[in-house]
């Protein structure tokens, strides 16, 4: 045998030696496995029902929460399959804000009904060109599902109660709090739409929930500088400052050789004038509060107090911007030119406290574009739950506001896409066929995990929901009382907005299919 015959013989190796490599089904079922595995995990949170997951840290930090996008983003997950499903619940809380656990459910049932379809010799490629093509039958039954009222606050405020239900809303629950929400989002809705980064929310432990109210303006965390600055300053004028209100250090390294009293006194008082001219000149230009984002010497606060001047320093870039937004006061790098348009007013700045923090509030400011929601609870973790429940009620608003259309809740659009997606596949041919009914399937997951975690028999309320829904035309789960019951959602205000839905179907479909495609699995150290 020649040499090159030989070596046509032996095999050639070249991965790493400490390289894993899975092919075929194996990589198919561990990465289906893995997926279907962090589905599961937050399966029991969805919906009015939901349970809360308690999730503990290596430090001892605790984090007790029901909103998807947070346990996926606490959990520690290296799979890379499962990390995909945790980036389909991170897409879904950028996009439209909600319906983070609806999309990680769907990929989940996606991937099992896969698994299925596999196990049965169906292609790969069958499989996403099926689920593809469902979804986009999907997308075209929630357009038919759109409802033609007008999106008006009373509208606003069920999606909202709908979205914040059962999300950490305390003792004042989800009705109360979705009128600040619905409050707070008009108020910034302008003609280019809705500036949602207008809309913050500020927590504060020391008291319940229905202590929280909106604040025509902004909160700041940090303090006055001085003990002796007022508390409460009425038609303020406002600067915001990018500087340092400090000494002045040399660029260069330089050395000064002192050899009397006189020098030192000398240059002490040139230290002391340096400083005094920043507080004259805020003070000259009728500067009553200075939001000041660098740090502010002792000596300059102790001047600005005699003053009667309210200042704070290290104030962040973005607590600057907003006051910026909400005062018309301009970021200013520099307090050498300050001009009368450098500056904002408020109708009040005031510093409250609470506990051992002390807040400042701006008030009513000239521009007023910007709004803040003040959450309160007992606790930490009350708060932390409670802005998570708050900021997806404003992104749902948002979304509502936005596009303009919104479906009935509780299930009943995954019912009418489900169905429509079963009648369509009658028209569909080969094997494709199986994964557009295996896709309508797994939309099936929604309603029944909503039925159980309500308290109801899975099965006998997806029976009572497609009859319902066949005779009637809308049908969703409604938890009432100590268990829950099929009816009518918009009856029952209980109504999700469009982009919700459809973003939840996009990514999932996205994700599932992604996965299904993987048949080898490469790592190595």
């Amino acid at each position: 045998m020649s040499q090159s015959a030989q070596r046509r013989g032996q095999p050639m190796f070249i991965l790493a030696e400490d390289s894993e490599r899975t092919r075929g089904q194996d990589a198919q079922s561990s990465n289906i496995a893995a997926g279907k595995a962090v589905s599961n995990a937050v399966r029991s949170t969805l919906g009015p029902r939901g349970m809360d997951k308690m999730l503990v840290s290596d430090s001892g930090d605790v984090v007790i929460t029901n909103d998807g996008a947070t346990i996926l983003e606490e959990m520690d997950i290296d799979h890379p399959a499962a990390q995909m499903i945790v980036e389909v619940a991170s897409t879904q809380e950028e996009e439209v804000g909600d319906g983070t656990t609806t999309a990680a459910v769907l990929s989940g049932e996606l991937l099992s009904r896969a698994e299925d379809l596999l196990d049965d010799d169906v292609h790969p490629t069958a499989i996403v060109e099926g689920y593809h093509e469902a979804a986009s039958i999907a997308q075209e039954t929630i357009a038919e599902q759109e409802l033609e009222d007008e999106i008006d606050a009373d509208l606003l405020e069920r999606v909202a109660v709908t979205s914040m239900t059962g999300k950490g809303t305390g003792d004042i629950g989800a009705v109360p709090l979705s009128e600040t929400v619905v409050q707070a989002i008009l108020m910034v809705d302008g003609e280019d739409g809705v500036e949602r980064e207008n809309v913050r929310v500020r927590t504060q432990t020391g008291a319940s929930s229905s202590a929280t109210e909106l604040v025509e303006g902004v909160i700041s965390e940090e303090e006055p500088l001085h003990e002796n600055m007022p508390r409460r300053v009425e038609d303020a004028t406002i600067a915001v400052l990018d500087v340092d209100l400090e000494v002045r250090e040399s660029s260069i390294d330089a050395e000064y050789n002192v050899t009397s009293v006189d020098q030192l006194n000398a240059a002490l008082d040139a230290e002391e004038g340096e400083l005094r001219e920043y507080a004259d000149t805020l003070t000259d230009a009728g500067i009553d509060v200075a939001f000041v984002t660098g740090d502010v010497d002792d000596r300059v606060a102790s001047f600005l107090a005699n003053e009667g001047v309210l200042a704070f320093d290290g104030v962040d870039d973005d607590e600057a911007s907003a006051i910026s937004r909400a005062t018309g006061a301009r970021l200013v790098g520099t307090v050498d030119d300050l001009e009368e348009d450098d500056f904002g007013s408020a109708e009040l700045v005031r510093v409250e406290k609470f506990g051992e923090d002390e807040l400042a509030f701006v008030e009513g400011g000239a521009q007023a574009e910007a709004v803040t929601v003040f959450a309160r609870g007992g606790t930490d973790h009350v708060t932390d739950e409670l802005e998570r429940a708050l900021a997806d009620g404003l992104d749902v608003v948002t979304a509502a506001l936005e596009e303009g259309s919104v479906v009935p809740g509780a299930g009943a659009t995954e019912i009418a896409i489900a169905d429509g997606i079963r009648t369509e596949a009658a028209s569909i041919t080969g094997r494709k066929q199986l994964a557009v009914e295996a896709f309508a399937d797994a939309l099936d997951v929604l309603p029944r995990t909503l039925a159980t975690n309500a308290g109801m028999d899975a099965i006998d309320a997806l029976v009572d929901l497609r009859s319902t829904f066949e005779g009637e035309g809308r049908a969703g789960v409604i938890a009432e009382g100590q268990t829950g019951h099929v009816a009518d959602p918009i009856e029952a205000g209980i109504l999700d907005p469009a982009a919700v839905k459809r973003e939840a179907i996009e990514s999932a479909t996205e994700a599932a299919t992604m996965i299904v495609r993987i048949d080898d699995v490469i790592s190595a150290n």
